[in-house]
């Protein structure tokens, strides 16, 4: 038993302790412009890295961006002519109100509706709070 301590005292003093470990890290976008045309190329695997429905994401990054816009296939198709800053912004935007508790600050969230109410419920800490339905 005494191997056994020592032989663990050894390995805690060889790693490296994490001074900042986030596991979730909101994807960046992708995109190109046509014309006055904004194309978020990979707005599918945004969608789906945040775990939320396409349709939700996009009617909330239209909104906030003042946009006009439609989903075609994988991406996001916007009537403006956007910085990638801009919709980066947006998305973060997005996922701290949508995704990460503000309780604990993990993803690990589901949109649940109750009647007419929505609320993000936190799968690892159990936080429930309303939010407003977009």
């Amino acid at each position: 038993m005494e191997d056994y301590e020592k032989l663990l005292g050894e390995a805690f003093k060889k790693v490296k302790p994490c001074e900042f470990c986030d596991r979730f890290e909101v994807k960046k976008v992708e995109g190109m412009h046509e014309g006055t045309k904004t194309i978020v190329t990979n707005f599918a695997s945004i969608a789906s890295h945040l775990r939320r429905k396409p349709e939700h994401v996009a009617k909330f990054l239209l909104g906030e961006l003042a946009s006009s816009g439609n989903i075609e296939g994988d991406r996001l198709v916007l009537t403006r002519k956007l910085t990638s800053a801009q919709i980066n912004e947006k998305v973060e935007k997005y996922a701290n109100s949508f995704v990460k508790c503000s309780n604990c600050g993990k993803p690990d969230t589901e949109i649940i509706k109750e009647g007419e109410q929505a609320f993000l419920k936190c799968m690892a800490c159990g936080t429930k709070k309303a939010i407003h339905d977009i």
